[in-house]
């Protein structure tokens, strides 16, 4: 089939060892970037939603208004795709235990923050976003989802939508199960045209089941350690300003993705 092109507009990242895009693309070029606060800014969120918001969601507002202001775009214009492999799992893990051992005492707000679109619920009201929004999980296949939704949607509609993905890490027992040891969020905005705001030309090719693309040395364990890491060979082809990789989107479907720098 022929490539689906799209252009990256901006570009967000927070984890525990990066607070940047900028910071990866020190990382990548051999310098030490500092270490990031112990939880992310979300500025675009009000005072008081920031201090009820969980990690799950500071983490994806956080990332998505690095993307959106590197873009120039107005946040409230912007249609959306939040994906996570996971969700809340601090919450989803609260929340199991309570109901399996005193469940009068389950928390409303808490379960108010444990449905998987809580993130994106808490970035549209924030942004004032009355545009569609989408809330993708497949497993460690999320982000090649969710980027697959975002695209199709930029195409479709021929509107730019900003791609989000990000999970945090679990505790146990469900850690257990996820496998998920540190918090890594990423955001994309994504258009259907070249303009003067592109950073990048993304040529999307589905193909089977994605080959895993190796990543550069300093990243080296992190996709193992978040599902939404697995985001990372686009990142990095992004730092370097070219590139081909593979990821996989669901079972039995991967994407082929050739980047390329606009100057």
């Amino acid at each position: 089939m022929n490539a689906l092109r799209v252009y990256v507009e901006g570009i967000g990242l927070w984890s525990a060892q990066l607070a940047s895009f900028a910071d990866l693309q020190a990382l990548l070029a051999g310098a030490t970037p500092p270490a990031p606060t112990p939880r992310p800014a979300a500025a675009t969120l009000p005072p008081n939603e920031r201090r009820r918001a969980p990690a799950s969601v500071l983490l994806a507002v956080e990332v998505a208004g690095q993307a959106v202001a590197m873009s120039g775009r107005a946040a409230s214009e912007l249609a959306c795709v939040f994906a996570s492999s996971h969700g809340d799992q601090a919450i989803t893990d609260y929340m199991c235990a309570t109901l399996a051992q005193t469940p009068a005492e389950l928390s409303p707000i808490r379960f108010h923050n444990s449905v998987h679109n809580a993130a994106v619920g808490y970035w549209t009201i924030a942004t004032g976003c009355h545009e569609p929004s989408t809330a993708v999980a497949a497993q460690r296949a999320s982000f090649g989802a969710g980027l697959l939704e975002a695209v199709t949607q930029v195409l479709t509609e021929q509107r730019a939508v900003l791609l989000v993905c990000s999970d945090t890490d679990g505790t146990p027992p469900l850690l257990e199960v996820t496998g998920c040891t540190i918090d890594f969020g990423c955001a994309l905005v994504l258009a259907a045209h070249a303009s003067a705001t592109s950073l990048a030309r993304i040529d999307l090719t589905i193909t089977g089941a994605g080959a895993v693309t190796a990543l550069p040395e300093p990243l080296a364990g992190w996709r193992d350690a978040s599902a939404s890491a697995c985001a990372l060979p686009v990142l990095a082809a992004l730092a370097s300003g070219h590139g081909t990789c593979e990821l996989d989107a669901a079972s039995g479907i991967g994407l082929r993705i050739d980047m390329e720098k606009i100057v």
